[in-house]
């Protein structure tokens, strides 16, 4: 491995004689497999090498991250790296943490949720018995867990949780600025997770019924998203040749012409796109089977140029992959991030700048265009009519037409 990352004897001598030789060549050889180039190998072959010369002392590799941390940190610079640089810091621990996480030798942080075992069983209850979506149950998980991580501290069994105590809990969230909707979202999910808790015997039966939930009126609010002229504009920025701009034009084409959720574009797989026939499968997340649309030539077009120009070929099938190694297919999170900073560095005023405010974008446009709300939330891939008809409140024509009715006689 080594003599084929550096040419001169003394360097590849060097490294073959440094402490975790056998350890680095494994995860240098690994890194080629999985794509890396020349040169990124290259550079971690030097950071690891850097890092083993630190760790030498050690009879084997078993550090915490802080334990990494301080390596590189609380260290003078005498030769190699320029450890007075931030982004060099950075980089000797990611390329560390990763090659001894690599090896399974990196002891990580282990959180501590209170009762977190009976959150698992409720989660794979909810997956197993309700048939809740992934996005569902993960969103429940996170409001039911930091709950728990409020109520652990009192020193209290589960079994002694009284209403008194979540109302407490949503108190000390409403003084932490949450609005009435992340309220009701929490109780949903503390009420799924207390109902499941007295129906297996750990809780009181009756608590779940007696949390209070803010009255939330339906339709309320209005589908909030950047103007179409905006998302226009969004998508021209985005039409060079830069790696990232070519992916995330198609990524952000499927979000605001298909509407589709952040989960349905993060499984995007290479086989749900059918180029013989110009369509696209999309296994809808809340419908819970796949729906077929029309692959538009716009949207072919810039999946292909993502395909052929940019995405690393490799074992996922997930068609949108991370542009820097490891190779791996695009988070949740990830997809947000694109969206919204794409969003923010154009200045596009929106309420809201996630991946949904480009879904309620294109419903809005569907409305401006005269589809019915059947067609609109068959587009969207709604389940139920109920959950398209907010989009009325935004078809401006439609409602000049209601409000200048002639009552003839009447009047």
């Amino acid at each position: 491995m080594f003599a084929q990352l550096f040419k001169r004897a003394s360097a590849v001598a060097r490294h073959s004689t440094a402490p975790f030789a056998e350890e680095r060549i494994r995860y240098l050889n690994y890194c080629v497999h999985r794509g890396d180039s020349y040169w990124s190998v290259r550079r971690k072959a030097h950071d690891l090498l850097w890092i083993a010369q630190r760790l030498q002392h050690r009879n084997n590799l078993r550090v915490t991250v802080d334990q990494v941390r301080s390596l590189v940190v609380d260290r003078e610079r005498t030769s190699g790296p320029r450890l007075d640089l931030p982004t060099t810091r950075r980089r000797l621990i990611a390329n560390a943490c990763t090659w001894i996480r690599f090896l399974g030798s990196l002891r990580e942080p282990i959180e501590h949720i209170p009762f977190g075992s009976r959150l698992d069983e409720y989660a794979d209850w909810a997956k197993q018995e309700r048939g809740l979506s992934d996005a569902t149950i993960d969103r429940f998980r996170r409001n039911v867990r930091q709950f728990l991580k409020w109520y652990g501290p009192l020193g209290r069994p589960l079994s002694s949780v009284r209403a008194t105590d979540i109302d407490g809990y949503l108190a000390f969230g409403r003084d932490r600025g949450w609005s009435r909707v992340t309220v009701s979202n929490t109780v949903d999910a503390l009420r799924a997770f207390f109902r499941f808790g007295g129906q297996q015997g750990w809780c009181n039966t009756h608590l779940a019924n007696a949390i209070p939930r803010p009255r939330i009126y339906a339709l309320e609010g209005l589908p909030t998203g950047p103007s179409w002229p905006d998302v226009q504009r969004l998508l021209a920025t985005l039409n060079t040749l830069r790696p990232a701009d070519v992916r995330d034009r198609a990524i952000l084409m499927l979000f605001a012409i298909y509407a589709l959720r952040e989960s349905e574009v993060a499984n995007l797989r290479l086989e749900d796109i059918d180029w013989q026939h110009d369509q696209l499968n999309i296994h809808r997340a809340k419908r819970g089977k796949a729906q077929v649309y029309p692959l538009l030539p716009s949207v072919g077009n810039a999946i292909v140029r993502y395909l052929r120009s940019v995405r690393r070929n490799g074992k996922h099938r997930e068609v949108f992959l991370t542009l820097v190694s490891p190779f791996r297919p695009l988070s949740l999170s990830g997809l947000y991030d694109i969206v919204s900073y794409r969003l923010k560095s154009l200045n596009i005023q929106s309420p809201h700048y996630g991946p949904h405010c480009l879904r309620h974008a294109c419903g809005t446009r569907l409305v401006t265009e005269g589809l019915t709300l059947k067609e609109i939330g068959d587009h969207l891939g709604h389940r139920r009519t109920a959950s398209t008809r907010t989009y009325a409140k935004v078809n401006l024509p439609g409602l000049r037409e209601v409000a200048a009715f002639d009552l003839g006689e009447l009047a």
